[in-house]
């Protein structure tokens, strides 16, 4: 499986370096306001997934500033992921909500719905 999975997740990973969507002009002050509103997000993600890709590549047409949280790279990310988001599956949102209580958001799509609300 690890034969058919690496060279499919470089050339995604190429792919979306290629075609890179671009950020909105925005002035550092909006930018500022637009950061402090998503500062409660964090993305678990993996660098190759396509659904993350799909989720970054929204973000970044976005202008939106969020903590990514590589659970392949740091053990803690991947254990908090399984033990308070209930299983190891990636993109998922992390979301502190106002009273501290969370929320944790699985599906690419859904996400993207989310986050389009923090665009201006």
């Amino acid at each position: 499986m690890f034969l058919i999975r690496w060279p499919i997740g470089r050339l995604i990973l190429l792919l979306n370096f290629i075609f890179s969507p671009s950020a909105p002009k925005r002035t550092p002050q909006l930018q500022k306001e637009v950061d402090a509103s998503t500062a409660h997000l964090s993305l678990y993600q993996l660098p190759a997934c396509p659904f993350c890709v799909k989720t970054r590549r929204a973000m970044k047409r976005l202008g939106l500033n969020i903590e990514l949280r590589n659970i392949n790279q740091n053990e803690q990310f991947r254990e908090e992921l399984i033990r308070e988001g209930g299983k190891r599956t990636v993109p998922c949102l992390k979301i502190t909500n106002a009273d501290q209580s969370i929320t944790w958001m699985y599906e690419s799509s859904e996400i993207i719905n989310y986050l389009n609300k923090f665009s201006s």
